[in-house]
């Protein structure tokens, strides 16, 4: 058994986790500069759209960068 594709992955994984904190912060950081709200019910549901945008930023980074490290690392080395 080739180690190349695990191997990627976990690459992938460490880098997806890096990208993910880089651009969480910086993307969430403006959001939170930029808020308008004027009401408790204006800020409630910003804070719940970052919310989401954090779910969504997490499952495109940690979960798209092992596949594609597993798939570069069983097509160049395994």
């Amino acid at each position: 058994m080739s180690w190349a594709g695990p191997l990627g992955a976990l690459i992938g994984f460490g880098l997806g986790l890096l990208e993910y904190r880089l651009i969480s912060a910086v993307v969430i950081g403006a959001l939170r500069r930029t808020d308008r709200s004027t009401t408790e019910a204006e800020k409630l549901d910003y804070e719940r759209r970052i919310r989401i945008l954090r779910w969504a930023l997490m499952a495109m980074t940690v979960g798209f960068m092992p596949i594609l490290g597993f798939v570069i690392g069983r097509a160049l080395f395994g």
